[in-house]
């Protein structure tokens, strides 16, 4: 296949948060969050998001996320690299690793990056970490050297929601107060805090307005649910620190987009947020 490059002119949005799943048939966790968002399709394919999102004219950023609490396989870091420059007009590859690997961990970041990661995918309330802790630190020191940007998942889980238990997953790792620490810890590696985070969302945009390479994905929520805060600061202060996501395949950007018409953001705020913002965190 020929090799495109990626043409942010020609895309209608960049949706900032899109998983690549493996086949999950049958896996509780998967099956459970499907029952939440009100997604029904186990059978998606990475090409099928491929072809979805290239006849929609908008970029995204791809990765599948490195976890064993749920039993859900990874696509390997690889294949999405793979993936990802087989489809270079639409899709920008993050990485995920476990942190709490230790060492293993620091050396397949660096592996990543110089495999051509743009960034990376981490998931607390999956990984079973704080953001804070020191002892992920050194895989942080990696990231923030080579200057590339992290998504911490935030705020409730869709993942495990309704489960026994909530299916083992803590929500309590999902506190960005954890994140302003990695903020101010490591100031050359741009943060994005993924998703409305309930129940700390002023916390988040507290973190998001203090700290410059602090960024919110508005991801995972439907906008019709978003609060007024988060609207307000979207509209005003925050409006150049806001990106459109999805949480794609569990909500589609046609979904999102199709909410996103009907809420109160000021004409001028939704191209920043569906586009620009993206490109100056990208750096494109």
């Amino acid at each position: 296949m020929t090799k495109q490059k990626f043409d942010f002119d020609e895309l209608i949005a960049i949706d900032t948060h899109v998983h690549v799943h493996a086949d999950s048939a049958g896996n509780a966790a998967d099956e459970a969050a499907r029952k939440y968002f009100g997604y029904t399709d186990d059978t998606l394919t990475p090409q099928d998001t491929v072809a979805y999102y290239r006849s929609r004219k908008i970029g995204c950023v791809i990765f599948s996320v490195d976890e064993r609490i749920t039993g859900r396989p990874q696509v390997s870091n690889d294949e999405v690299l793979a993936l990802a420059a087989d489809n270079g007009d639409i899709m920008i590859p993050f990485s995920s690793v476990d942190p709490t690997r230790g060492a293993d961990a620091v050396a397949e970041a660096r592996r990543l990056i110089q495999a051509g990661t743009r960034g990376f995918k981490l998931h607390p309330p999956l990984q079973q970490f704080q953001a804070n802790d020191r002892s992920v630190y050194p895989f942080y020191e990696v990231i923030n050297e080579a200057r590339l940007p992290v998504i911490f998942h935030t705020g409730h889980s869709g993942i495990g929601t309704g489960m026994r238990g909530g299916g083992g997953v803590r929500l309590k790792y999902g506190n960005p107060m954890d994140i302003d620490d990695v903020a101010v810890d490591f100031p050359d590696m741009p943060v994005v805090l993924a998703h409305p985070s309930f129940p700390w969302q002023d916390e988040a945009l507290s973190i998001c307005l203090h700290k410059p390479q602090v960024f919110i994905d508005l991801s995972g929520w439907s906008p019709k649910y978003f609060s007024p805060s988060l609207i307000q600061y979207a509209n005003t202060l925050l409006r150049q620190k806001m990106l459109f996501g999805s949480d794609f395949p569990f909500i589609t950007p046609e979904k999102w987009l199709a909410d996103f018409q009907k809420i109160s953001i000021r004409e001028e705020v939704r191209p920043l947020i569906l586009k620009e913002n993206a490109r100056r965190l990208l750096g494109m």
